[in-house]
């Protein structure tokens, strides 16, 4: 059996995703902070972690033997104008959304990992109001193409850029802005988790090595290039 790490995979595109390799029956280790009502806690293997503790990641991955999939799927946003953005929030932001997810790569690989998918988002490819969230999420596309080069396909890296999805994190987006998200897509609607799992699970396990370093836009042509 395949084992596949996902971080924040208890819910939002986490849920989505450890739905979807559990159907596979591949044996699924999550991260998260908290496992509160997490509706597969007694299939999947939960560790209860904060990934800005990078330093600890390294240990963590040992501890864990063989993996053969990872995903870095945990981020966050605080949705700040950049002049009123404190210090503290911008340091939690880069451990969590790009040094974490990088070490998580390296410690992976060692570990087995043979195809890793990165969870990016369409504000690393554009300007985007949070600028941090952007600068956090242009890194790891970045990581993603280095990284590549890097393991010269020993190690199949991609990553998925999604306009905004239906979870949580839509919590500290405005009323306004919301709506002329919208407007700007063709169905005229968030996509939904499962939308961007679908596209983040066929990268993890079927995709050819030939799509390496790549990143798959997943956003109803809000952002057509």
């Amino acid at each position: 059996m395949k084992t596949v790490l996902i971080t924040g995979g208890n819910k939002g595109i986490g849920w989505a995703l450890s739905k979807a390799f559990l159907a596979l029956d591949y044996k699924v280790i999550a991260i998260a902070r908290d496992f509160k009502d997490f509706a597969y806690a007694d299939k999947v293997e939960c560790i209860t972690y904060d990934l800005t503790n990078v330093e600890g990641i390294p240990a963590l991955v040992e501890s864990l033997g063989k993996i053969n999939i990872l995903i870095n799927n945990a981020g966050l946003m605080y949705s700040l104008p950049y002049d009123c953005y404190p210090q503290e929030k911008i340091n939690t932001m880069l451990k969590l959304n790009l040094e974490a997810p990088i070490k998580l790569i390296e410690a992976c690989v060692k570990a087995g990992a043979t195809r890793i998918v990165n969870n990016a988002s369409i504000a690393g490819q554009i300007g985007h109001p949070d600028v941090w969230y952007g600068i956090s999420k242009a890194g790891l596309i970045n990581a993603t193409k280095s990284f590549a080069k890097i393991f010269e396909a020993k190690v199949i890296i991609n990553a998925v850029a999604a306009s905004p999805v239906d979870t949580d994190m839509q919590k500290v987006n405005t009323a306004e802005r919301k709506e002329a998200f919208k407007k700007s897509v063709i169905t005229g609607r968030f996509a939904t988790p499962d939308e961007v799992a679908k596209a983040m699970v066929w990268l993890a396990t079927e995709s050819p090595e030939y799509i390496n370093g790549t990143t798959i836009d997943v956003n109803n042509g809000s952002y057509m290039r």
